[in-house]
């Protein structure tokens, strides 16, 4: 990331020596880039806890269990084994969320080991970095197949397996040893679309400790489908919604590195300190609905015009774009903007995990995603952090995040809700009291709901049920 402009390190000076301000701003920079690169987009959020039995109602526990936080709410897992299992190792939501979890275990002095299912062949620089990530945090990384990663399983006193395509290991790795070791597999699922119910995935599913789910919404989701599509019925159903990291945390709630950080990105946009940004952050795909949400802000702006109304000028802005790829839907976005004349209002800005710097630049944050919506969506707290209102599709988990008219707007998946999308915008545009109220509405569920510690609480929970549930079965092991 480009150095600050000197003037906004200089006049966020106050008491203290510009060389002590300028030192401590480009560190909080780099925190941004590195809080973004493993809180993006994926990766326990929304309603308390609960694990939500699927073979009946939800079964709230979060109540029962209530009282003041530990400090230390993993500190349980001090000395045990945990093998994580992960499809790929990549910057997509689920591997990133997947190493957050390996992270906060090795924390409290758990032994962690990591196998990748699916690797790239050849060199993979994302993959290089991010097991040398893991390897100076204390996590021991193993092929996925062999004798050792057979053995591993077999000791482990949890296997975590992360989506549902992670299934895929069982058979092809651990073969006879399967039996041995479901009964100590907790299920991380993070998939909402329905390609991911095959059966060779997640046939094993009924017998294993458990599965852990983003959100209530799509819990049920799982529990439908797998029964009337493949005819099986899911285990004990835990719902853990995330939460945000500490670093992104600590730069949301930091203004002097949101100015500067603020100033640096709408410099970079060549857009105006008064401009109003509507940002949507993903990557770009039909299933985001970058092309829905291109069509409504083009709505707003000729309702704007029609209804002659004063607003600070508006701007779109897509991240998540692949500068590289250049595919048809890419191609359609940009044909759009040029026939449209709006090459002015919209800024495409390549894929980055680096989130930080543009949610302290923009002013509202879309969560456009289509059909059933995204499994939980976790730029959407994300951008509450940073005290954002969200307009977002009534769909998926967003439903469990954002609340309606309080922290932020809903509207209707598909093409009938771009119309209902670009009128938010224009409401949003036309009355700065409403965006500042729900962006700090939006904040305080946050602080309330979505922090790191709840997620490690939540998380918490569920690791005792399924301990103690081994410990019933095999109470000599």
């Amino acid at each position: 990331m480009a150095k600050p402009p000197p003037s906004a390190a200089a006049s966020a000076a106050a008491g203290r020596g510009p060389a002590h301000h300028r030192t401590r701003l480009l560190l909080l920079i780099l925190v941004a880039v590195a809080a973004s690169a493993f809180t993006a987009g994926y990766l326990l959020r929304g309603a308390p806890v609960g694990p939500c039995d699927t073979r009946g109602d939800p079964v709230d526990i979060a109540t029962a269990r209530a009282g003041g936080a530990a400090a230390r709410p993993l500190g349980f897992m001090k000395s045990k084994l945990v093998l994580l299992v992960s499809h790929e190792l990549s910057l997509s939501g689920g591997p990133l969320l997947l190493m957050e979890l390996a992270f906060l275990l090795r924390h409290v002095g758990c032994q962690v080991v990591w196998i990748t299912n699916q690797r790239l062949e050849g060199t993979n620089d994302v993959s290089y970095s991010l097991e040398h990530k893991m390897l100076n945090h204390g996590v021991q990384v193993l092929p996925a197949r062999g004798q050792e990663a057979i053995e591993t399983a077999l000791k482990a006193d949890l296997v975590i397996l992360n989506t549902a395509v992670a299934g895929k290991w069982l058979d092809a790795v651990l073969k006879d040893n399967v039996p041995q070791v479901l009964p100590k597999i907790l299920w991380w699922i993070h998939e909402m679309r329905g390609h991911y119910f095959k059966l060779e995935y997640v046939k094993h599913l009924p017998l294993v400790a458990g599965a852990m789910i983003d959100s209530h919404i799509t819990a049920e989701y799982w529990k439908s489908r797998t029964h009337d599509r493949l005819n099986i019925q899911m285990p004990q159903t835990y719902v853990v919604h995330l939460g945000n990291s500490k670093e992104l945390t600590e730069v949301a709630e930091d203004n002097v590195a949101r100015r500067v950080l603020r100033e640096h990105i709408r410099e970079s946009l060549g857009v105006r300190s008064e401009d109003l940004l509507f940002a949507i952050i993903n990557s770009v795909s039909r299933g985001k609905g970058q092309d829905l949400f291109l069509q409504a802000f083009h709505q707003s702006l000729q309702l704007i015009q029609n209804q002659k109304l004063e607003v600070p000028k508006v701007h779109a802005v897509v991240v998540g774009s692949d500068m590289n790829a250049q595919t048809k839907f890419e191609t359609q976005l940009r044909e759009f903007v040029a026939k449209n004349g709006i090459h002015d209002r919209v800024h495409f800005v390549n894929k980055t995990l680096a989130v930080a710097p543009y949610l302290a630049a923009i002013d509202v944050l879309v969560q456009n995603s289509q059909a059933r919506g995204e499994c939980f969506g976790r730029i959407t707290i994300e951008a509450m952090a940073f005290k954002l209102p969200v307009l977002g599709t009534a769909a998926g988990g967003t439903t469990e995040i954002v609340l309606d008219g309080s922290t932020g707007l809903l509207h209707p998946a598909g093409k009938e809700g771009v119309t209902p999308l670009a009128r938010n915008m224009v409401r949003l545009a036309s009355h700065v009291e409403q965006r500042v109220s729900m962006g700090n509405k939006g904040y305080a569920r946050v602080k309330e709901r979505f922090m790191e510690h709840h997620m490690a609480e939540r998380i918490a929970t569920v690791l005792k049920e399924v301990l103690h549930k081994q410990s019933r079965q095999h109470p000599h092991s």
